[in-house]
């Protein structure tokens, strides 16, 4: 087993007469796009926004995002995407976005640049309706750790010497606060990819590799289980691998080859 697995060699699911490995290049793309797409988009919007926050701390401004990041974090990501089905995608309302899929029927007859925007198209609600259940967490991880940093004495020191604000954040405060973000990482893509993506794939009839594992453990397909199971976990020690060495980027104080000696 160990030595099938070394080189991807899962064996055939007991119930779709396929190799595991097929299974999961088939279900990839899906949940590749479902969240890459949504942690890139919660980094791009919540980083920035904690900065913001702490920077305006107690001010209105952070009370009111404060506010709609606790409301937003407390709804379920399954519940906003059907109210978005309902509202934008032809349930009541509007009939702006696709209901389902994430391509149209008519997809490979399209030229290049409108395959692309089609793709786009449907990624908008799923996509959406992940990112915002994960923005307030990483948002005041963010704003709190810029708290810890500019109550410190080397950020008063910077001031006194006369260094504008952006100088301060983006030189000083910056590499310091970002390094417990940095941590969170590769648990919330792991998150995203997998775990995160199981309800929204199925609202959204988008056969993706975290609706593959689920269905897997429901019929006992033991071997589509060990395999995506096995991929999960190489998936996580390589992302892991990738932090510890943003590590390095980030903060030039952290050296692993010092530590070992």
């Amino acid at each position: 087993m160990v030595k099938n697995y070394a080189v991807f060699d899962f064996g055939k699911s007991f119930y779709q007469d396929k190799y595991v490995i097929e299974l999961i290049f088939e279900k990839l793309p899906v949940s590749i796009s479902l969240g890459v797409f949504s942690t890139l988009l919660i980094y791009l919007i919540a980083i920035p926004l904690g900065i913001r926050k702490a920077v305006k701390h107690g001010s209105k401004f952070d009370i009111a995002t404060s506010w709609f990041l606790t409301v937003s974090y407390a709804i379920p990501a399954f519940l906003l995407a059907i109210f978005l089905i309902i509202i934008f995608a032809g349930g009541t309302y509007f009939d702006w976005f696709p209901l389902k899929g994430l391509t149209s029927d008519d997809w490979a007859f399209y030229p290049w640049w409108k395959k692309i925007l089609d793709y786009l198209w449907h990624l908008v609600l799923p996509v959406f309706a992940m990112t915002i259940g994960g923005l307030a967490s990483l948002c005041f991880l963010t704003k709190n750790a810029f708290l810890d940093e500019l109550s410190k004495n080397y950020v008063r020191t910077a001031k006194a010497k006369g260094l504008t604000q952006h100088k301060i954040l983006y030189r000083h405060v910056f590499r310091n606060a970002m390094l417990i973000v940095i941590a969170g990482f590769p648990a919330m893509l792991i998150g995203m990819l997998f775990t995160g993506s199981v309800l929204i794939e199925v609202i959204f009839s988008l056969n993706g590799l975290g609706l593959l594992g689920f269905e897997a453990v429901q019929n006992r397909d033991y071997p589509v289980v060990f395999g995506t199971l096995y991929l999960f976990a190489l998936l996580g020690l390589i992302l892991n691998l990738i932090s510890d060495f943003v590590y390095t980027l980030v903060d030039p104080r952290i050296h692993f080859d010092k530590r070992m000696s």
